[in-house]
């Protein structure tokens, strides 16, 4: 059989890669399940490099040398706090290569059937027992690339489904490309580097929902005129309507979804890719990006769940602004200092700690480790409260606790410890907002509203660490901040965290 190694090799990566997935979901398992994937994606290289890759060895060694020359720049200059837009920015080149191979595929198919004309055949035809009865002289076809011998050996019905496959990896591709682009400006915010700077705020042009709506319809009418021979143009006015409704959806989330959107960026690049592996007739990125785009969407669904949104008005751009008047927050903001925090901490029995992107920033994980390993060889009963959506990116604070070496048993998930509040002495607040905002159970018009939140409020004493009296990352004011029993502990929280240490008998 031909390429039966690549094959074989194929299925193997594909059962690492469904390992590497499914040990993602534990952070005891985590550290292997990256290693499945290794393993896997280096199978993967080296078989189609052997396989459909034989003949192009310098140019994939050039190509696979600058690619991880690229990969161990950025893991080694990119800090944790800016993982979530470096996740989004790639996700936009798997979507600008699924517009170019699905440009390549509609010329590589236009050109085969200049050939076939020229050598007075048809492209695509058949016998009755579905063998092609016609084909291409010898010279003619040894001189096409593999991918054009792929496409030459093609029936018209397969060409027809190429097509099709075409259209929706140029179309989703087109989509991820600008969401993610847009979607990294977001997230880096000053930072990112591009001619434009956007802030985290939901905005639509005029028209909103109609544009976008507009824009899909549109899109299907330009895909079903393509396919009934409408011409390359056809799919180049596709290719910029899927590039305006990328744009479009992501400038219309705010700031307090933006962790759903780069799931659901995830999302939209698996199922990139594995249009991009229909038409390139490579089984394993069919796999993986059916693996990478089904999982993506399942996080999207579940962390739409956590926030009460939802997954559809999300995708669509329905949420990040106000549904009215907020209430007015009354009261003042209590600062206190080092000394008040480490008696109180001295004093208390049972202490949960909720950490943010805040903490991200400061770098203060280690700092974190260092306090709670203190508290605990006093004999209190310390634990983490966990939102699904705390920081910018799904798992960002279980990654950043594991990576100070937090035992796994005391990282409690919300709904585990939420009810254990009103029992605890000390709450303490390390950079973050949304997630600790009693106005999404106290204001119907809050962005917020809704979303299930860490109660910490109802702990007896509340701390919150935190850089200045700002509202964060969302633009959202948050009472928790005004409450009679909570205390601001201004300050970097890995600066604040290390005056506190000393003081922790």
């Amino acid at each position: 059989m031909e390429n039966a190694f690549t094959i074989a090799a194929y299925v193997v990566e594909a059962i690492l890669f469904i390992l590497s997935l499914g040990g993602l979901s534990g952070q005891e398992s985590a550290k292997r399940a990256v290693w499945y994937g290794i393993a896997g994606m280096g199978l993967a290289v080296l078989a189609t490099l052997i396989g459909p890759g034989s003949g192009l060895w310098l140019l994939s060694l050039i190509l696979i040398a600058g690619g991880g020359l690229v990969g161990y720049q950025l893991a080694t200059k990119v800090e944790m706090t800016q993982m979530p837009e470096l996740v989004a920015i790639m996700h936009s080149l798997v979507g600008l290569a699924a517009v170019f191979v699905g440009f390549n595929a509609d010329l590589m198919i236009n050109y085969i059937s200049g050939v076939y004309s020229d050598a007075g055949q048809v492209l695509g035809v058949v016998g009755a027992d579905g063998v092609k009865a016609v084909g291409l002289p010898k010279e003619l076809y040894d001189g096409l690339s593999s991918f054009g011998q792929l496409i030459a050996k093609k029936s018209s019905v397969e060409i027809g489904i190429l097509r099709v496959e075409l259209v929706l990896g140029i179309w989703i591709g087109a989509v991820t490309f600008t969401g993610s682009v847009i979607a990294y400006a977001k997230l880096a915010g000053n930072s990112s580097k591009l001619p434009f700077e956007i802030d985290t705020s939901a905005k639509k042009l005029p028209g909103g929902h109609f544009l976008n709506a507009g824009a899909a319809g549109l899109s299907v009418l330009l895909a079903i005129l393509y396919l009934s021979n409408g011409g390359t143009f056809t799919l180049v006015l596709l290719t910029l309507l899927g590039l305006f409704i990328g744009y479009h959806l992501i400038m219309g989330i705010g700031g307090a979804d933006m962790p759903v959107v780069v799931s659901m960026l995830n999302s939209y690049s698996g199922w990139a890719a594995a249009a991009i592996g229909f038409s390139l007739g490579n089984d394993l990125l069919i796999v993986v990006g059916a693996l990478v785009g089904s999982s993506g969407a399942i996080l999207s669904y579940i962390m739409c769940k956590a926030m009460n949104r939802s997954f559809v008005s999300v995708i669509l751009g329905g949420f990040g602004g106000p549904a009215g008047e907020q209430m007015a927050v009354e009261g003042e903001q209590v600062a206190i200092d080092a000394d008040g925090v480490a008696t109180a901490l001295n004093e208390a029995d049972s202490v949960i700690i909720i950490p943010g992107y805040g903490m991200a920033v400061a770098q203060a994980q280690t700092a974190v480790a260092e306090l709670v390993r203190k508290l605990r060889a006093q004999g209190k009963n310390v634990r983490f409260a966990i939102h699904p959506v705390a920081g910018r990116l799904p798992g960002h604070m279980n990654v950043l606790l594991a990576e100070a070496k937090v035992p796994y048993d005391i990282v409690m998930e919300m709904d585990e410890i939420n009810e254990d509040f009103p029992d605890t002495d000390v709450a303490i607040v390390i950079g973050s907002n949304d997630i600790v905002n009693p106005a999404a159970q106290d204001d119907p018009n809050s962005p917020i509203a809704g979303m299930p939140v860490l109660e910490c409020w109802k702990a007896k004493q509340v701390f919150v660490s935190k850089r200045g009296q700002g509202t964060g990352y969302s633009g959202i004011e948050n009472p928790l901040f005004f409450k009679d029993n909570t205390r601001m502990f201004y300050g970097d929280a890995k600066a604040s965290l290390d005056a506190l240490l000393p003081k922790i008998d």
